[in-house]
């Protein structure tokens, strides 16, 4: 039986993603992996972030279970099919924020075990860190 996301993988997932914007010298982050039920395995949130980032960076990660995806495509639905993703927006009762820097996290099987969300910097160098992180647990990263 499968585990799925454990605290120990959302830590390493947190750590690697808090090292990677150390590395870029990005602004504050808030880091939250789900796991793929929804529920909050893990939240940190740098010194400085603003209040809120833990909203921002659940409702990225929301959005990419959400939609079985990164929040890149819901960022570009956004864009081209706004009635969509309002609706999805509504349906949900306003908890999905369609930016980037929400990515869906895969198994070596192609499994969704959860998703990562961070807010804090533009929202590219948000997917970045989130991709480091979920790479340094050995997992795969759905950006959209």
């Amino acid at each position: 039986m499968a585990i799925g996301m454990t605290l120990s993988t959302a830590e390493t997932i947190i750590a690697a993603a808090i090292e990677k914007a150390a590395d870029l010298k990005l602004k504050p982050l808030t880091v939250v992996v789900l796991d793929a039920g929804g529920h909050a395995v893990a939240l940190k949130r740098q010194d400085g972030s603003s209040i809120m980032r833990p909203q921002i960076a659940t409702g990225k990660a929301v959005g990419a279970l959400a939609v079985g995806t990164g929040t890149r495509w819901l960022n570009a639905n956004a864009e081209t099919r706004p009635h969509f993703v309002n609706a999805l927006n509504g349906a949900s009762g306003g908890a999905i924020i369609p930016v980037p820097g929400g990515v869906l996290i895969r198994d070596a099987s192609g499994e969704t075990v959860g998703a990562v969300g961070i807010t804090g910097d533009t929202s590219d160098n948000d997917e970045a860190c989130a991709v480091a992180g979920v790479e340094a647990a050995g997992l795969t990263a759905d950006c959209g």
